[in-house]
This record gives C-alpha cells, sequence and structure tokens, in this order.
C-alpha cells in the first residue's frame, strides 16, 4: 500500500500539466515518504544545525525587542548563502519540495530583518549608514545568474526553463548565453515584459509544419532540413529589437552576457553586455555566437558610434561560436556583476549524454570516475604542448586542435544544472528545423526539468531578491539627495545593476 502510493504520486508528478499540480503532488509524496518529518528536524550531519538554530533564535529575539541596532550589529557579522553548510545539495535531495524547515525559516527570518531595517520608520540608524550597510552586505552575500549553454535547435529547452522561471518570478536579472543559449537569453533580456508572452508560445516560434504521413515522418527523421545563417538572421530580425547591450539593459533592466570567440588564432574570446560593450548590436553578437565553424561563415560585430552611426566593431575582426571558448562564463560573470551562485541550462550536445545534475559524488566508484577523466584530461593537455610546434605547421589543425582542448577543458556544471530528461538527441537535427510538435515538446522538458529544482532556487535567491531592490532604492535616494551616485569603499566596489 505504501509504495503503491508513492508510486502513483510520482505518476502524478510526471504527467502533471503545471506546476502547480507538480508542487501539490510532491509535497504529498514527502507526506507518505515520511520526507516531511525529517524537513521539521533540525538534525542532520549535512550541516550545522546547531549554529543557525542559535543565530536563528538570536536575531528573532533583537526583533522581537526592537533592538534595530543590536540588529543592525548582528547582520554586519555576516549574511552568507551556505552558512554552516546549508546550501549543500544534499540538503535538497531528501525531499521532493524544500528542505529543512530551520534553513527555510532562517532565510525568511533574514529577509524580514532586511526589510525592517530598510523601513524609513527605523529612524534610530542614519541613512548613509543604511546604504553602507546594504552595500557591503549586497557584496558579502553575492547575486544569482542564469547561464544557458550552447545548443544547436535545442535552443527551446532554454525557452521552457526561461519560462518556468519566470512564471514564478525567480528569473535572474543576469543571465549569459552561448550560441542557442546566446538567442534565447538576449530575446528575453531585450523584451519587455509583455512582450515575453510571445517567445514561451510555441506557435510563435519559429519552426516547421509538421510532417503528414508515416513515409514524411521516416524521412524527416533521415534527412533533416539544416538552418542557414540567413534563417538565424530573420529570426533575430522578428524578435530581437536592433539595439545595442547598453540599448537593451536600460530598457529591461536585465543583464545579457554573450559569448563568442575569435575565429582568427591569438586573439581572446568575448564576453558581450552593457558593461564591456554598451554600443555593440545585440543582433550580431548572437549572429556571431551561433556561427559554429564549418556551417556558418564568422561574423563581424556592428557598434553604435558617437553620431548614432553603425559602423563595424574593431575593424574587420571576424567572430564565431561562444561555447568553444567559454560556453559557461562563470568567472567573468563573478568580476562584473559579484554573481556567486549560478543556475545552468545545459543542453550542449557534446554534453547532454554525461549530465549528471547532481554535485560531485563522493562514493568510491563515483572518485574513481573523476579520477579517471582529470588523468585523461592531464594526458590530452600535455599531447597538446609536446605536439604544439608540429601542429602550428597546419592552421587548419591548430585551430582544430585548439577549440578541442577548450571544448574538453571547461566546465558544464553549476550550482544548479537543470539539463533535459532524456540524455541522447537525434544529433542530425541539431542545426536542423524543428517541428511544431518537437519545439512545444522541447518546451515542456524545459519546464519539467526545472520544477525539481524551483523550491530551491527559491530558497537560496531569496535574500539576494530582497537586497538587490533595496540597494537600488537607497542608491537612487542618494543620487535624488546628493545629485551623484553613492561612493562605494574599496570592500563594496563592484558593477552595480
Amino acid at each position: 500500500m505504501f509504495a503503491t502510493r508513492l508510486k502513483k504520486l510520482e505518476t502524478a508528478m510526471e504527467e502533471a500539466a503545471s506546476y502547480d499540480e507538480w508542487k501539490q503532488a510532491a509535497i504529498e509524496h514527502d507526506e507518505v515518504s515520511d520526507a516531511a518529518r525529517w524537513k521539521i528536524l533540525d538534525q542532520s550531519r549535512r550541516y550545522d544545525y546547531v549554529s543557525i538554530r542559535s543565530r536563528l533564535d538570536h536575531l528573532r529575539n533583537l526583533r522581537a525587542r526592537h533592538d534595530d541596532r543590536g540588529l543592525l550589529f548582528a547582520l554586519n557579522e555576516g549574511i552568507h548563502g551556505n552558512m554552516g553548510g546549508m546550501g549543500a545539495s544534499e540538503l535538497y535531495g531528501k525531499a521532493r519540495f524544500g528542505t529543512k524547515k530551520l534553513i527555510e525559516d532562517y532565510v525568511d527570518e533574514i529577509t524580514l530583518a532586511l526589510e525592517h531595517l530598510a523601513d524609513p520608520a527605523v529612524d534610530c540608524i542614519g541613512f548613509e549608514e543604511k546604504l553602507d550597510f546594504f552595500q557591503r552586505a549586497s557584496h558579502c552575500f553575492g547575486r544569482s545568474a542564469l547561464m544557458m549553454s550552447g545548443s544547436g535547435t535545442l535552443l527551446y529547452f532554454h525557452v521552457g526553463v526561461v519560462n518556468a522561471l519566470w512564471q514564478e518570478r525567480l528569473l535572474p536579472g543576469i543571465i549569459s548565453g552561448s550560441s542557442g543559449g546566446a538567442l534565447v537569453g538576449s530575446i528575453v533580456c531585450a523584451g519587455t515584459d509583455d512582450e515575453l508572452n510571445r517567445i514561451f508560445d510555441p506557435e510563435e516560434l519559429p519552426g516547421k509544419d509538421d510532417p503528414s504521413g508515416l513515409v514524411e515522418r521516416l524521412v524527416s527523421s533521415v534527412r533533416a532540413e539544416r538552418i542557414r545563417a540567413e534563417d538565424v538572421w530573420e529570426v533575430l530580425e522578428e524578435f530581437l529589437p536592433d539595439v545595442t547591450f547598453e540599448e537593451s539593459y536600460r530598457r529591461t533592466g536585465r543583464h545579457m552576457n554573450v559569448s563568442v570567440a575569435p575565429a582568427e588564432n591569438h586573439q581572446k574570446s568575448r564576453l558581450l553586455n552593457a558593461d564591456t560593450s554598451p554600443n555593440v548590436f545585440m543582433r550580431e553578437a548572437v549572429l556571431a555566437s551561433t556561427a559554429i565553424p564549418g556551417f556558418f561563415p564568422p561574423v563581424v560585430l556592428m557598434a553604435k558610434n558617437d553620431r548614432g552611426e553603425r559602423q563595424t566593431y574593431h575593424g574587420s575582426r571576424k567572430w564565431v561560436d561562444g561555447s568553444l571558448s567559454e560556453d559557461l562564463p562563470a568567472k567573468r560573470l563573478a568580476r562584473l556583476y559579484g554573481v556567486n551562485h549560478y543556475i545552468v541550462s545545459q543542453t550542449n550536445p557534446y554534453v547532454i549524454p554525461f549530465i549528471d545534475t547532481t554535485k560531485r559524488k563522493t562514493d568510491v566508484i563515483s572518485e574513481l570516475k573523476y579520477a579517471l577523466t582529470d588523468t585523461a584530461r592531464a594526458w590530452i593537455n600535455a599531447g597538446a604542448a609536446i605536439f604544439e610546434k608540429p601542429i602550428s605547421w597546419v592552421p587548419e589543425v591548430e585551430r582544430l586542435a585548439n577549440s578541442a582542448l577548450s571544448v574538453i577543458n571547461q566546465s558544464y556544471f553549476g550550482d544548479i544544472t537543470i539539463a533535459p530528461l532524456r540524455k541522447l538527441h537525434n544529433p542530425l537535427k541539431t542545426l536542423a528545423w524543428r517541428s511544431r510538435e518537437e519545439i512545444a515538446a522541447l518546451i515542456d522538458e524545459g519546464e519539467r526539468a526545472t520544477w525539481p529544482r524551483i523550491e530551491r532556487i527559491r530558497i537560496q535567491t531569496q535574500i539576494s531578491r530582497t537586497l538587490d531592490p533595496i540597494l537600488r532604492s537607497y542608491e537612487q535616494q542618494h543620487i535624488e539627495q546628493f545629485g551623484k551616485p553613492a561612493k562605494a569603499t574599496p570592500a563594496t566596489r563592484r558593477k552595480a545593476g
């Protein structure tokens, strides 16, 4: 009876028509499996529940006594997303929905304390002191970003992921993408809230009519009609406004970062955005990021000059698919925006079969597998170094070898990694038009793959989602009062947005 009930609830989750249906079935599953009891109990060897309980009780007591100065002092001791190990992925694998109630209560209490101190009615703390605190708190806690991988026409999976996050108001304001991820991310970042609904409708997205008849379906699955660079440009003209990165950010407040790789040797990859390349036009940037060598021609980027005219960016230099050099630009996002929490939508066709969306395992077999993988990577890099000079004699071989090494040495995971449930996809269709039926299926798969991670994302981003608007409001008030932006200290200086 017990097993039968669990099986029915698992089926209900698999067949849920919406996130709310999935959530209800997941909560019931936790009740039946006894995971709900596990969530109520503080104890677990996975985190330091004693220190978190102590700090939670202390913050509650300060707020109850209206000790605002004491509350500020306590928060100044540090606001951390992984305090006492509470961000461990293992704490989100026991239950189907959520984690320890102690962790959720602690995050809620921090949120309430921040909102309380931000209230102008709390006047025992001066404006400048509050501003300084919120700057440092935001800097120390960090921010979240959504990184979307290269994908070919699996990009519709990204659309499903974005839609699931958007519907729950959890879509980060910092997004990066390469290849197909750049296309989806740029449309999302340049589109207003009202315009976003269009890209979540499979009927509105570019595709081809579903084949009718058994013979046509068989032919379509074997001989796929490949997408051309001209087709990508037509999609960009239809869905992406002809704006620069800076204009896009001013339009929506969302930061888009597009990875591009140099077509020439001895050049470095670029991460294009409103800070590093504000005047570059997004359409050409996305077209370059989707330019897979051997399939699409390299692209010359375009930028707006000081007279508002379109001109080439860095002369005639050409750029190609960004996933070849930096599929997931985590380090650059950390440097630019203070990002330290990464949500990854991973559909890179080279990577999907090897994806494990959980964190690194510590059992003996897994550790041996990791060791063998690391050893193989080291030998490949050593071999490339040994044969570097002979390889350089043939430019085409050198370019191919450098691209292969870049793919091998990259990291393809985040703090939370969302990947297709099906590991194998028809390689013939990676650069082929998708039918309406396939588009709808990929979007649905992206949404369903995101649902089990929604609550974890909500909990782990709640503090930063609270801090960001508070800090923006205080910085805007500073400008209105003093006519200039607030001066950041060396400890708090970082990109704002």
